[in-house]
């Protein structure tokens, strides 16, 4: 396996020749969480770094199957699919609090402050290179979300950018099923050779894009592992590193 250079921009060695030749596209589909609202880091991880900060004791492992649990909860919660960003962040640290069993000493507001602060600062930095993109694509969102995520979207006033947005909870089907990404491509016109998948999952994000003939871009800090199989995407530590992969 070639683990790829990583200066800024990465290309692992692909099968398919034309992701070398030709980056133009017409339509870029992106992921949301991990994505368009933080470098590579799962929700998981940056609200294991606002418990840590608030005073949380579990190690990374030990938590991550409560926050899986409350990330079930919440898509059962009642009135989710009503809740904005803020809304939602302080509804999943309530439920997180709720399975802790170090959480007596713990402020969910806190936690939903500091998650919904850095997803804030995270979409301001990225927000000059989306509005660049929507001048020259048509963008699209293909996520794995809980029903709400043009209400989100609105909060972030990244709505106007975006000419389609899958919500695997509003469409029925989540990724990796194919399904959800034909729908995006429908939706915008597009056929799978005229566009870009770009996540930080690559299971669920570039796997099953590239399988339908999509070029991908994976985002993801520099120290994650490439997986063993090959497939050939394009790599990106920052999102605002994108523009490099598309020239």
């Amino acid at each position: 396996m070639t683990s790829g250079r990583l200066v800024s921009v990465a290309m692992r060695q692909s099968p398919r020749s034309d992701l070398h030749q030709d980056a133009s596209s017409d339509v870029l589909l992106f992921d949301f969480g991990g994505t368009l609202d933080a470098d590579g880091l799962r929700w998981s991880v940056r609200f294991h770094h606002a418990y840590a900060a608030a005073g949380g004791s579990l190690a990374f492992e030990s938590f991550e199957p409560f926050f899986r649990a409350s990330d079930q909860a919440l898509e059962r919660l009642v009135g989710i699919r009503n809740m904005d960003l803020r809304q939602m962040a302080a509804a999943q640290a309530t439920i997180l609090l709720s399975l802790l069993p170090d959480s007596q000493a713990l402020d969910a507001d806190r936690i939903a402050m500091s998650f919904h602060a850095e997803t804030l600062a995270a979409v301001e930095h990225n927000r000059p290179l989306l509005t660049d993109l929507a001048a020259r694509h048509r963008l699209g969102i293909v996520s794995n979300f809980t029903g709400n995520l043009h209400r989100c979207l609105d909060e972030l006033a990244l709505a106007p950018l975006f000419s389609a947005v899958m919500d695997s909870a509003v469409v029925g089907c989540s990724k990796p099923d194919p399904r959800i990404f034909q729908q995006a491509l429908a939706a915008l016109g597009a056929a799978p050779s005229d566009a870009w998948m770009i996540g930080d999952n690559f299971e669920a994000d570039i796997r099953p894009a590239a399988a339908l003939g999509l070029r991908t871009c994976w985002i993801a800090p520099a120290e994650r592992p490439w997986p063993t199989e090959n497939v050939g995407t394009a790599r990106i530590a920052r999102l605002v590193e994108l523009s490099a992969v598309l020239r």
